[in-house]
């Protein structure tokens, strides 16, 4: 177990185990006199109280009080109550002293594949419906969807394997506006990995000013003018493409009539069948909308596209297309928030109750991650093995009874639950071993012979 594991299960058993819960609900109004519904009772409840089955209902949670804190008996109707709006603030208040908690740990860094950044952020974000009665607080996205629905926000630095951004937001507001507030982590040396849904100029015109890096995938309508004849004219991508004889090309470009964000782009011809696809479903899409795709545009379907300002000495052609599938490590964060946090699995009507249960997955998802980066940096340390985040989520969430109980017992023996839990899972959510290479293990074999290759090239040169 190394230091900084200690240092993290530290910040968890004093989390538990400090008078600052409950200092934080009487601070909050949710507790104002002696009562057998305490801040702790309640936040374990709505945490690791639900987390076993997405359907646990009141009379379960109640019957688990009489297993963890001996001589208190709550009814069901009594914990109902308690989830008003004072519980609300207080839950707030708990994630966000969770949230910085966590982000002070000391951070690790697990295996080395981007030690040129100082941080790989992945923004990203996952939607999910709720009940009408939270129309008004969280709109659906109109039309014949959902009334009702929010946003979670997430940027996660891989490197750290530690939230840098968390955030509940209405299902309405757009993460082309939303990446403005994610931009705003940008320092020297960090480096963004966006989806198309980020896409937005001045978001990287804000990045490159602030000394950062972004990789992204291209839209296609996107202004590019031409940086390689020494003067800047517009650039007919489809154009460029068709006299491309192998299967990538490098194109220094500017983004942007107006912003003129410097980069490089970066095609990889597709294979035949994976065209074949995507034209079908562009074509679908454009029949239901009225309109026939451009001969340009699916011309343009038989690449991937992706722009970067990050510089050829430390990424080469090849391995911009290898960095970027890094980026579905969030997707299967949040699958695992979805699969094993039940954070969509919310079947209450009123609009109090729903979010103090919504509340307290979030703040399940904060201190089930806060052992993620030091387990993920013991198994690559020890076994040159990476850690499975679907295992990881699940093994605690085998343990979620334990956890409860484990909480209102002694520090010491919190310490002792939280330490045999670590131990465990550092044998239990390692990736398993397959003959498919995993995307990191692509990586680096990349930054490998790029590495080769410089040194090979100091040597001729020499």
């Amino acid at each position: 177990m190394t230091a900084c594991t200690r240092s993290a299960l530290a910040m968890l058993t004093d989390f538990f185990s400090s008078d600052d819960i409950e200092a934080t609900a009487r601070r909050t109004g949710f507790v104002k006199r002696a009562s057998k519904m305490t801040g702790k009772l309640f936040l374990a409840l709505v945490t690791f109280g639900s987390w076993s089955d997405a359907q646990t209902t009141l009379a379960q949670l109640a019957a688990k009080v009489t297993q963890v804190v001996e001589h208190v008996e709550v009814s069901p109707e009594a914990i109902h109550q308690r989830m008003n709006k004072r519980a609300l603030v207080f839950l707030q208040d708990m994630i966000r002293q969770a949230l910085a908690k966590v982000q002070a740990l000391e951070h690790v860094c697990a295996d080395g594949l981007f030690t040129a950044f100082t941080k790989v952020y992945l923004a990203d974000s996952t939607g999910f419906g709720l009940p009408d009665s939270l129309s008004d607080l969280f709109p659906g996205s109109g039309g014949s969807a959902t009334k009702a629905g929010a946003k979670i926000q997430a940027v996660w630095d891989y490197k750290s394997s530690v939230f840098g951004h968390f955030a509940l937001t209405p299902w309405n507001v757009p993460d082309q506006k939303y990446i403005d507030t994610v931009v705003a982590l940008a320092q020297k040396g960090v480096l963004f990995i966006f989806d198309l849904g980020y896409f937005k100029l001045k978001a990287f015109a804000r990045i490159v000013e602030a000394g950062a890096y972004f990789l992204s995938r291209l839209n296609h309508q996107t202004t590019i003018l031409d940086a390689a004849t020494g003067r800047l004219q517009p650039l007919e991508l489809a154009s460029l493409l068709n006299t491309v004889v192998g299967n990538s090309i490098e194109h220094a470009i500017f983004l942007g009539a107006k912003e003129q964000v410097a980069s490089r782009l970066i095609a990889y011809r597709l294979p035949e069948s994976v065209v074949n696809e995507r034209r079908r479903i562009a074509k679908k899409k454009a029949k239901k909308k009225g309109y026939t795709p451009s001969k340009a545009h699916l011309q343009l379907l038989s690449w991937n596209l992706f722009i970067t300002n990050v510089p050829c000495t430390i990424w080469k052609t090849e391995t911009v297309g290898k960095a970027y599938p890094i980026r579905w490590q969030v997707e299967l964060i949040f699958k695992s928030w979805k699969s094993y946090c039940h954070l969509a699995s919310i079947n209450t009507k009123k609009a109090d109750t729903t979010l103090c249960y919504l509340y307290g997955r979030m703040l399940l998802i904060l201190i089930n991650y806060a052992l993620c980066p030091q387990i993920r940096h013991t198994l690559w340390l020890k076994k040159k093995r990476e850690l499975s985040l679907l295992k990881l989520v699940r093994h605690f969430q085998a343990l979620a009874d334990g956890w409860m109980k484990a909480i209102f017992q002694s520090e010491l023996d919190l310490h002792r639950f939280l330490k045999r839990a670590c131990a465990t899972a550092e044998r239990l959510t390692v990736k398993a071993s397959r003959k498919r290479r995993t995307t990191a293990q692509i990586l680096r074999a990349s930054l490998g012979q790029q590495h080769e290759s410089v040194e090979f090239a100091a040597v001729v040169n020499a």
